[in-house]
């Protein structure tokens, strides 16, 4: 005589299984972004450095270009002063700003393990920049408008333009401060491994003098540095004149930005391939 046995089986699921939310480049980003943005909240060097410090600096601008105007007349100071502001923000709080982050993260190798997860390098550098390019634009944007209200400054001229030429600031200062981390041992040393590029960007660029009153060959110079033209496409955008020429129109404006765009891409290219081959993930050994 047998006896069946009999075999407890645990409930089948024939339904489709529950899972969590789909892992995206967008919800990564996100997720890496905002955690950045609390590590930014919670440092007050970095939110001074990032916030007040472009501030003041715009305060001593406006004194530079009065003086600028007195020796040589015609000088469109109030839109030299909107531009140079502009460009003051994105310097310090994209540039400036995101290599100590890179640099500090690295060192806690923050950027190590999240390279174990589900995020590509370019999101994770994506990822770590995201506050600070979001509180970058915010400034520009208020900037942008209380200047344009307070100065009775027009509309710009091709916003399409004016948008082209903040990206491609945005994406150089980032591939920037990839390379500059890599030359950047500790977050205390980030003062003095980008002044370079600051000095150049803030002297060189036309923020604080402005490229009609300096010799032709050194402004002939100082328009190939290297964000040079992604801020001479911003004032192109918005006031349809890079200084050289009288304003034009929205057609104009794009034979004028012609050799900006050339040249700002050449340098995104140089500088992207300088963080790819130059940026480090975990310190020194």
């Amino acid at each position: 005589m047998t006896t069946a046995a009999t075999t407890t089986a645990g409930p089948q699921h024939t339904g489709p299984q529950s899972v969590g939310p789909r892992s995206t480049t967008a919800r990564r980003l996100l997720a890496l972004g905002r955690a950045e943005g609390i590590l930014l909240l919670r440092n007050r060097t970095a939110l001074f450095t990032a916030v007040l410090l472009p501030l003041l600096l715009i305060g001593g601008l406006k004194n530079v270009l009065d003086q600028q105007a007195e020796t040589t007349p015609g000088l469109d100071v109030d839109s030299l002063m909107v531009n140079g502001a502009v460009g003051m923000v994105l310097a310090f709080v994209v540039y400036y700003n995101l290599t100590a982050a890179y640099v500090a993260r690295r060192g806690e190798l923050v950027l190590k393990r999240l390279r174990t997860g589900e995020a590509r390098d370019i999101e994770i550098l994506a990822g770590t920049a995201v506050p600070s390019v979001g509180l970058a634009l915010l400034m520009c944007a208020v900037i942008g408008g209380v200047g344009a209200s307070a100065l009775h400054l027009s509309a710009p001229v091709n916003p399409l333009l004016l948008v082209v030429g903040l990206a491609l600031v945005v994406a150089t200062l980032m591939a920037l401060a990839a390379v500059s981390s890599a030359f950047t041992r500790t977050v205390e040393s980030a003062g003095i491994t980008t002044m370079p590029v600051l000095l150049l960007t803030q002297f060189g660029s036309g923020l604080f003098v402005p490229l009609e009153v300096m010799p032709d060959r050194v402004a002939d110079i100082c328009r190939l540095l290297p964000t040079t033209p992604a801020f001479q496409l911003v004032r192109v955008g918005w006031f349809g004149t890079d200084g050289s020429e009288a304003p034009t129109g929205f057609a104009g404006s794009w034979a004028t930005a012609a050799p900006h765009l050339v040249t700002g891409g050449v340098w995104l290219a140089l500088a992207v391939w300088g963080a790819v081959r130059y940026f480090r993930w975990e310190p020194r050994r």
